[in-house]
C-alpha cells in the first residue's frame, strides 16, 4: 500500500534584485513540471511580491517520496543569464534559495475551533466507481483574518482536515516572518541563508535549461 507524504518548501529571492525574482518564477515552473513527472501533487500555497515579480513562495508537495524531490531542490539555485531588465548590466549570475520549512512550529494566533470555520465539499476526481461521492474536501477559514486553506488530496475527510489545518498554519507562519522582516526586529533567517558559492542546481538562459 502506497503512503502519501507531504512537505513544504520556501522558494525565496532573499534580498536579491528583480532578476532573482524572475529566477523564482522560472524555478517554480520547473519544479511544477518535475513534480508532475514524478506523480506528485504540486501547489503554490502562498506567494509574496509585487508587480516586479515573486519575492517568495511556499510550495506544498503531496505524494510518494516527496523527501527525495525536496532534497533534489533544497539549497541555493543559480541562474546564469543576462539581465532581462537591464541590457547593459555586467552581472550574469543570479541566486535564489529553496529551503524545507520546519514542522511542529505553531503560529502565534488563535486557531481554536471557535476561531475557525470549517466547510466540507465534494472534491473532484475520476468518474465511474472511483468518483468521490462524499464531501471529503475541506476548507478551513480563520474568522478574524479571512485567511483560509483547502485540501482535496485525500479520500478521507479527516485526513483532508488535517492537511488543511497544516496549510493554514504555514500561511500564518510565513505571514509572521514577513512582518518581522519588515519591522527588522527578527529577520527571516531562511531568506538570509543564500550561499552563492555552492549551488545545488545551475540553470542558464531565458529558457532556464539545466547545466549538466
Amino acid at each position: 500500500m502506497s503512503f502519501k507524504s507531504e512537505c513544504r518548501l520556501l522558494v525565496t529571492s532573499g534580498d536579491g534584485p528583480l532578476e532573482c525574482r524572475r529566477a523564482v518564477d522560472l524555478a517554480l515552473h520547473r519544479m511544477k513540471a518535475e513534480a508532475h513527472q514524478a506523480g506528485l501533487h504540486f501547489e503554490i500555497e502562498t506567494e509574496t511580491g509585487n508587480d516586479g515579480g515573486i519575492a517568495s513562495a511556499v510550495v506544498t508537495l503531496v505524494g510518494e517520496d516527496t523527501d527525495r524531490f525536496a532534497r533534489h531542490w533544497s539549497g541555493t539555485v543559480q541562474w546564469v543569464c543576462e539581465s532581462p531588465y537591464r541590457p547593459h548590466h555586467k552581472r550574469r549570475n543570479w541566486f535564489i534559495g529553496i529551503f524545507a520549512l520546519p514542522t511542529g512550529i505553531e503560529p502565534e494566533v488563535d486557531l481554536s475551533p471557535q476561531a475557525l470555520r470549517v466547510e466540507t465539499f465534494r472534491s473532484g476526481g475520476p468518474g465511474g466507481q472511483h468518483q468521490n461521492t462524499i464531501d471529503s474536501g475541506v476548507r478551513i477559514t480563520h474568522l478574524d483574518t479571512g485567511l483560509s486553506a483547502v485540501s482535496t488530496d485525500e479520500r478521507s475527510q479527516h485526513r483532508n482536515r488535517q492537511r488543511a489545518m497544516e496549510r493554514l498554519k504555514t500561511r500564518f507562519l510565513l505571514k509572521e516572518r514577513e512582518t518581522a522582516a519588515r519591522d527588522r526586529t527578527d529577520r527571516n533567517q531562511l531568506h538570509g541563508r543564500l550561499e552563492r558559492g555552492n549551488p545545488v542546481r545551475v540553470f542558464q538562459g531565458s529558457g532556464f535549461r539545466e547545466r549538466k
